[in-house]
């Protein structure tokens, strides 16, 4: 059974796909996987996926206990996904747009080569159709086995949004848990509306790496959603059954 880390209800999958992940006792947002939450968002039958084919090379033949080729490999596996960002073209109550979502399972949603070229060329894609982006973000940051290149994406993905703000086509951030370093510091705090699900961990460091290096007792809610909405960097806190309709009508 999926146990819930706060208050220790118990869920048999259905139940836990049946509430959207969220539970039913304490609210608490489990994780979603991209092809899940693409499902929970776009009208039945209306995404087109894009950029499926698109994998990682292993341009500096990196080694750490293993082979990045080997985790490359594993994790696809695993999600059944090519990178940790699935695009692609869908509706959302009968309102066109782009979508670019994470999946924390890949790699620890981690952005690599092709994660951002995915982002870049759903960015693309949005202001060719002059349609908006919306895009939902779970990430520990940049994927270290790819070095500067990875770094790259960072400049890259700010680029593309840039091309999206000047075409006047909108752009929607959704941040899941957790949203941090490498991504949180390119497009995924750069929306023309940022949201947040409730919990969700979005700092640049995470709170134990700050506690350790400011020597200061960190309030509970360091990094966390709710402080992010109290110091206005994000513009509402949704919750996961409100996040269909909260899009849909800023599609609107």
């Amino acid at each position: 059974p999926n146990t819930c880390p706060r208050c220790g209800s118990h869920y048999r999958d259905d139940e836990l796909d049946a509430s959207l992940r969220v539970c039913a006792h304490c609210g608490h947002h489990f994780p979603v996987k991209a092809r899940e939450r693409i499902a929970q968002l776009v009208d039945p039958g209306t995404f087109e996926e894009e950029a499926v084919d698109l994998r990682s090379a292993d341009p500096l033949d990196f080694f750490d206990l293993r082979a990045y080729k080997e985790r490359l490999a594993e994790a696809e596996v695993a999600t059944g996904l090519g990178d940790a960002m699935v695009i692609g073209l869908g509706e959302i109550k009968q309102h066109p747009c782009e979508l670019a979502v994470m999946d924390f399972s890949f790699m620890g949603g981690s952005m690599g080569s092709v994660t951002g070229e995915k982002f870049v060329r759903a960015c693309e894609n949005a202001v060719e159709a002059r349609i908006p982006l919306v895009s939902v973000s779970a990430s520990g940051g940049a994927r270290m086995q790819e070095g500067i290149l990875s770094l790259m994406q960072l400049p890259k993905t700010v680029c593309a949004v840039e091309d999206l703000h000047e075409a006047r086509c909108g752009f929607i951030s959704v941040m899941a848990h957790p949203t941090t370093a490498g991504v949180l510091a390119s497009f995924a705090s750069l929306g023309d509306v940022l949201l947040a699900e409730p919990g969700a961990l979005m700092s640049f460091a995470g709170p134990r790496v700050v506690a350790q290096t400011t020597r200061e007792k960190l309030p509970d809610d360091f990094g966390r959603a709710e402080s992010a909405l109290r110091f206005g960097h994000v513009d509402a806190i949704v919750p996961r059954a409100q996040l269909r309709d909260t899009v849909a009508q800023l599609l609107r």
